[in-house]
């Protein structure tokens, strides 16, 4: 399933095309079902015609017929196997990756790949997952949460002494983020009053809740996390970005960016993050897989960015990459992926009664 009505919808595309040229087609029947910018469900014809001639394009085009997920699903699931019908759901960003579609295939009682509902809502919240990373005892970046409301009159004595404040509990440098969106759509980095408050009006436009986040001078360091109760977690990869922060155009677009595989960080420090990914991972309720970000700042802390459930399967994706730089390949990782998310349904089903 990809595409997505949410502003990550063209990444979800990109990475849906690459999971499925590589699929084992000896292994699976692949069936690509599209969610269009409005909602609409399609069997996403063009991408099967493509899957059959062997000539995908660089991705996945959400139109087709229409598709009414619950009782195609029903259909498809009614005469098969317990767990020979897997859903790999790749829809980014909000009403995808945020418990919402989750919900709907535990409705379907179908096995998907990744998180469940609550660890998906959970990540994809960053207000809600700083609270719980918190009560855990795992380090992050200093922050504030603004809701939309406090927007509202922007020329207010009390609109200018609430980014006054922030300004001086958080410093002169500061990030705004969107509480529930992902691959850096609508984060900026702000220096000042003026361009802070440009800043939450534009995260405003992707959710109502707003973070406000302190700058971390330092490298930014990412892991992959693979399993369920007892997760792998990769070796670290380091994130040098092309411009002033990883932005979206860096992950997507330009490829400016680089992507260090096994950069230079010492055995007690890489340790150190895998412990605190695997923390992470599990403090969430996570499964199936996850991308745990960090930074380490330069006087030595390691903070915890943000945990992500579905992460980015484009080429340059980090993901991915440092699981086949541990020496699992992207075609078995699908595998993998596709056995933890039959094996988790069987036990949901043993230990609720079905």
């Amino acid at each position: 399933m990809f595409g997505g009505r949410s502003a990550e919808h063209d990444v979800s595309c990109v990475s849906a095309r690459h999971v499925v040229a590589a699929t084992d087609p000896d292994r699976y029947e692949i069936v690509p079902v599209g969610i269009d910018r409005d909602g609409q469900w399609v069997l996403a014809k063009s991408a099967s015609e493509a899957l059959t001639a062997g000539d995908l394009p660089d991705h996945l085009d959400p139109t087709g017929p229409a598709w009414d997920p619950l009782p195609h699903l029903a259909d498809l699931t009614a005469d098969s196997e317990p767990g020979s019908v897997v859903v790999f759901p790749l829809v980014h960003g909000p009403l995808g990756e945020d418990g919402t579609l989750q919900g709907l295939l535990e409705l379907a009682d179908v096995p998907y790949v990744g998180s469940g509902v609550l660890g998906s809502a959970l990540a994809m919240d960053k207000l809600a997952a700083k609270e719980v990373l918190a009560y855990h005892g795992i380090a992050q970046a200093r922050h504030r949460a603004i809701h939309a409301d406090r927007l509202i009159d922007p020329g207010s004595d009390g609109y200018r002494a609430m980014v006054t404040d922030l300004l001086a509990d958080l410093g002169p440098t500061v990030f705004v983020k969107p509480a529930n969106m992902g691959s850096s759509v609508g984060v900026s980095r702000t220096t000042d009053e003026v361009s802070l408050a440009d800043a939450l009006t534009t995260a405003a436009r992707y959710d109502e809740w707003l973070i406000v986040e302190e700058a971390i001078d330092g490298r930014e360091i990412e892991l992959a996390v693979l399993g369920d109760r007892s997760p792998q977690v990769s070796g670290p990869g380091e994130i040098r970005p092309g411009a002033e922060f990883y932005s979206y155009a860096d992950k997507y677009e330009t490829g400016s960016a680089e992507l260090v595989i096994d950069p230079d960080l010492s055995p007690e420090v890489t340790v150190g993050f895998q412990e605190l990914a695997a923390r992470a991972f599990l403090a969430l309720r996570c499964s199936g897989m996850a991308r745990v970000d960090f930074f380490l700042a330069d006087d030595g802390r390691m903070l915890l960015n943000e945990v992500n459930t579905i992460p980015g399967f484009t080429p340059i994706s980090m993901y991915p990459r440092l699981w086949q730089a541990a020496g699992l390949s992207y075609p078995a990782l699908i595998d993998r992926l596709v056995d933890l998310a039959v094996a988790r349904h069987s036990r949901r089903r043993r230990d609720t009664g079905h």
